[in-house]
């Protein structure tokens, strides 16, 4: 009767799932939607300090802070 018991708690505590997001961790989200030499950050749109250096992706912009832009040359 104890084991059953013991069995009957592991499973409804097996059966629980806990309300979080699914997909990938934020690490490797973080990392994968990294652009221009792990510098910038693939999104819609870019904050007040960035500026969009190169696209990510048909719809991302890749946003990069001022200070880490390229030095344009010429002209």
């Amino acid at each position: 009767m104890r084991s059953l018991l013991l069995v009957l708690v592991v499973l409804v505590l097996l059966s629980y799932v806990p309300p979080v997001r699914s997909g990938v961790n934020a690490y490797v989200r973080g990392l994968f939607s990294s652009c221009w030499r792990l510098k910038g950050s693939c999104r819609l749109k870019c904050g007040r300090k960035e500026e969009y250096h190169i696209f990510c992706e048909p719809r991302y912009l890749c946003c990069i802070n001022q200070k880490f832009l390229p030095v344009i040359v010429g002209k």
